[in-house]
């Protein structure tokens, strides 16, 4: 595989969480895969990541992710900078987190790692 397949399975993820699609997001992700959020923690293996995602889809029903661009970083790695929009059905907050997530791919093109790190507001381009 090449860069812009990298990015462009990033960017279906992107698209499959926003339309909060988690069979097809679950099949993405590489059995030993670990996915670190500086917001929910470190989860290990797919069906853990995959219940935790059930969890948050869950409460954010509407979660939204804006993400402008998506830059190649190390080997088989893909980082953009993303706004989350949604409402907790719990509280009727709306919430809005900014962030930086890095994907990276095993060589198959499957999701090994993710790594969310919270970040101030993207400057998006207007």
């Amino acid at each position: 595989m090449n860069n812009q397949e990298y990015i462009e399975r990033a960017q279906r993820y992107v698209q499959l969480s926003n339309q909060g699609d988690l069979t097809q997001i679950q099949r993405m992700f590489a059995s030993h895969a670990v996915y670190y959020s500086a917001y929910f923690g470190e989860y290990v293996g797919n069906q853990s990541i995959h219940d935790m995602m059930c969890e948050f889809f869950g409460r954010f029903q509407d979660a939204h992710w804006q993400v402008e661009e998506y830059r190649c970083i190390e080997e088989r790695g893909v980082e953009f900078d993303f706004v989350m929009t949604g409402t907790n059905i719990s509280t009727g907050e709306s919430v809005e987190r900014y962030g930086l997530e890095k994907i990276f791919f095993t060589a198959a093109g499957l999701i090994e790692k993710i790594v969310v790190c919270k970040a101030k507001k993207p400057h998006f381009k207007q």
